[in-house]
């Protein structure tokens, strides 16, 4: 849909600051903002974010100097960006559909689409692509040609699948994110309007889970694999051809390059960055950027030589108690027997009575 931005202005009760007949057509965050769509800022000082946006207009409480694009100016940036994304992505209703496909789907002829499998309104399904029994695929959701989606796999509303991608039986994609805020002593669920994007290529394993983004998309890069019980937040940016091994947890608006690889139950921390062709190792926590072309291992995870190190002073930490143990023993025997020292020669020295 085509909206002015005056007439979104409007809506969200801001002011506006530029052409009031400018047409808009969605809403995204600026790194996910195409030409046609506004975004949002939270913070004037992350301005420096909408340098590289193509939206045509920002939704933000304090004008904003420098920046080549509308401004629409609201007390409360967070809900008049939700209601401009509702706008453009409307919730769909959580009413549950009988099993079968709906008229309203677009199927392509060659897809093949068990019985027993729930397809809901105007889903778009590609050439040759399968869907196995029991997958719920829920409505506005785009699958593109040669996918095969795997038993009991749920595929939540305004998901977008490219083509040859694989999701195996049990997954999860686009659920609401774990984000809350705190109100009166009470947890409050955040907005979680966005959707996840699957690019070509894929693989998810079984019972893997993707969050849907706040206001925009998780996304899954080109030909990146993803093992069984993986689990991904909301906002993450998955670069391309990684590597994701089982039971990997990726907090909320992480971000990978390309060619990374994650061993068996990593964790990383909220917000971070890995630079392309990183390589963590099993177990390992990070907690913080990390370049690219570098292993790391351990918790908090440190670059494979450090930790290396590391790993080798702790191998000899019971020899050095050990050792610690005799040489306290031998620094008390030394502090005895000096005192046993001082103890005579004071003796001595004292001056012998007169008679």
């Amino acid at each position: 849909m085509l909206i002015g931005l005056g007439n979104l202005a409007n809506l969200v009760e801001g002011k506006l600051l530029g052409q009031a007949d400018l047409q808009c057509n969605g809403a995204n965050p600026p790194e996910d903002a195409v030409l046609g769509e506004v975004t949002m800022l939270d913070l004037p000082s992350r301005a420096s974010v909408l340098q590289n946006s193509d939206a045509i207009a920002v939704i933000t409480s304090e004008e904003i100097e420098g920046i080549d694009m509308a401004q629409i100016l609201v007390d409360h940036p967070h809900d008049a960006f939700a209601a401009a994304v509702k706008l453009f992505r409307p919730p769909i209703s959580n009413t549950s559909d009988a099993a079968g496909v709906s008229p309203k789907a677009q199927i392509a002829d060659s897809a093949e689409i068990h019985p027993t499998a729930t397809v809901g309104d105007k889903v778009v399904i590609g050439e040759r692509t399968r869907i196995h029994p029991g997958v719920v695929i829920m409505p506005e959701t785009v699958i593109g040609a040669d996918c095969v989606i795997y038993p009991n796999v749920t595929i939540y509303e305004y998901t977008q699948i490219s083509d040859r991608v694989t999701i195996h039986a049990g997954s999860t994609l686009g659920a609401n994110g774990f984000g809350y805020r705190q109100e009166n002593g009470r947890h409050l669920p955040a907005a979680q309007l966005g959707y996840v994007c699957i690019e070509a290529d894929v693989e998810i394993g079984a019972s893997a889970t993707i969050d849907r983004g706040s206001y925009g998309a998780t996304t899954i890069g080109e030909g990146t694999k993803i093992d069984n019980q993986v689990m991904i937040a909301h906002n993450c940016k998955i670069g391309k051809h990684n590597l994701i091994c089982s039971q990997v947890g990726i907090a909320g608006s992480s971000r990978t390059g390309d060619y990374v690889v994650l061993a068996g139950q990593v964790g990383l921390k909220d917000h971070i960055t890995l630079g392309d062709h990183t390589i963590v190792g099993a177990q390992a926590g990070v907690m913080d950027d990390c370049k690219g072309n570098e292993i790391y291992l351990g918790s908090p995870a440190t670059p494979q030589r450090e930790q290396m190190q590391i790993m080798a002073v702790e191998r000899r930490l019971p020899e050095m108690r050990r050792e610690m143990k005799l040489l306290r023993r031998e620094l008390n025997q030394l502090k005895h027997e000096r005192s046993d020292l001082q103890t005579d020669t004071a003796s001595s020295n004292q001056c012998p009575k007169v008679a």
